[in-house]
């Protein structure tokens, strides 16, 4: 039977920080593309050879590229570098699978799909090293029942503080803004710190050089995100873009809306965790959960798992917080956990309710029965990967 350990949780004490990466940050556009490509391998898998078959494309570098912005519109000078790079199983008997389409057809469709002025065919250089799974790895795959393919661990907590709910509420407004202020580009950081129950924003947001005829049309667009920024969060002082020098004409403009045009790297693993945010004041994984095969990568599945298990526990009577971890051995059943710990604040106890320890050996118990359908979830993009 699994080793469950249940203890108290204590609050969390002194400063909270939190971070929110944007859809056109760099970070984020290579999870991105790691996690559709893990998706598209899992359906062409499946339409040819009738199951997912081993696969790991979770190692990707974006190499900025170089631009010339200017008020009124400006130019891309030198192209984005993808580069998408992992295992993957490339035949079966004498059927190959295409990777070379497969990686041209999934970056070029997700970059048009979310970047909207980034032009996948002019502005993009799009490669892969991608090789054959190893031997090992692969037979996970052909022994029935997924195993493991890592010795790894997944953890969650829930609820979702004041401040990380201000964080993804800010992102989320500035994001639908982007439909009525087009100068308002994709490329977006919301960092937002709370001390002493009084929250602090910091917002970054590359501006589109094409929209904007003048200095004064781009102070006019900082000043919209203050004011929406304000609108969400109006308890919270903010300010945005930092580091622009109107002295020097230096200021956060492009020509994409994405910070990828201008020497500015992305890679996988350096983004939002699988909770959509980094927060580094609560307990946080350093997996790269984008782009991992969603049957057998406890790595990617684990995180998903736990983040559930501390979410319906909050949800029980009494349970202020929660936080799960989840820890595997390689080529044991992923639905079997090595070890497994659940912490619980509850209203009013020091200690652990027994009825709360009990609700944590169901919660974890049901989540692990569900393994079948967040792995089709993952595949089908309703729960996301990073």
């Amino acid at each position: 039977m699994l080793e469950l350990e249940v203890l108290p949780l204590s609050p969390l004490e002194g400063a909270e920080v939190v971070e929110r990466k944007g859809v056109g940050h760099p970070d984020t556009v290579a999870d991105a593309l790691a996690d559709a490509l893990s998706r598209a391998l899992c359906r062409e898998y499946r339409s040819r050879f009738g199951a997912i078959l081993h696969h790991n494309v979770d190692k990707a570098l974006l190499v900025g590229g170089a631009s010339a912005p200017r008020f009124g519109g400006g130019a891309v000078v030198e192209p984005v570098e993808v580069l998408l790079a992992g295992r993957a199983t490339t035949a079966v008997g004498d059927a190959r699978v295409d990777l070379d389409g497969l990686v041209h057809e999934t970056v070029t469709g997700w970059l048009k799909t979310h970047l909207r002025f980034l032009d996948a065919e002019r502005h993009v250089r799009i490669g892969h090293r991608i090789r054959a799974g190893s031997a090992d790895l692969t037979g996970l795959f052909a022994r029935g029942e997924p195993l493991a393919n890592d010795t790894s661990f997944g953890v969650g907590h829930a609820p979702r503080s004041r401040l990380e709910r201000t964080v993804l509420a800010v992102d989320a407004a500035l994001a639908e803004e982007r439909t009525h202020t087009p100068a308002l580009g994709e490329d977006l950081k919301v960092m937002g710190v709370a001390r002493g129950g009084r929250l602090e924003l910091t917002v970054a947001i590359a501006m589109v050089d094409r929209f904007l005829a003048d200095a004064r049309a781009y102070e006019d667009a900082k000043a919209r995100v203050l004011a929406i920024v304000g609108r969400v969060a109006p308890e919270a002082p903010v300010v945005v873009n930092t580091a622009d020098d109107p002295a020097r004409a230096q200021r956060y403009l492009t020509v994409t809306g994405t910070s990828l045009e201008a020497g500015d790297d992305g890679q996988v693993g350096r983004g939002n965790r699988l909770s959509g945010l980094i927060t580094p004041c609560r307990p946080m994984s350093l997996e790269a959960t984008a782009g991992k095969n969603p049957v057998t990568h406890v790595g990617k599945l684990y995180n998903v798992l736990a983040r559930r298990v501390a979410e319906r526990l909050t949800q029980r009577a009494g349970v202020l917080e929660a936080t799960c971890l989840l820890v595997s051995r390689i080529g044991k059943p992923v639905r079997e956990p090595w070890f497994a710990q659940v912490r619980i604040r509850s209203e009013g106890s020091g200690g652990v309710d027994p009825e709360h320890a009990k609700a944590a050996r169901e919660e974890l118990d049901r989540a692990l029965s569900e393994l079948p359908a967040v792995t089709e979830a993952l595949i089908d993009g309703s729960l996301a990967g990073y």
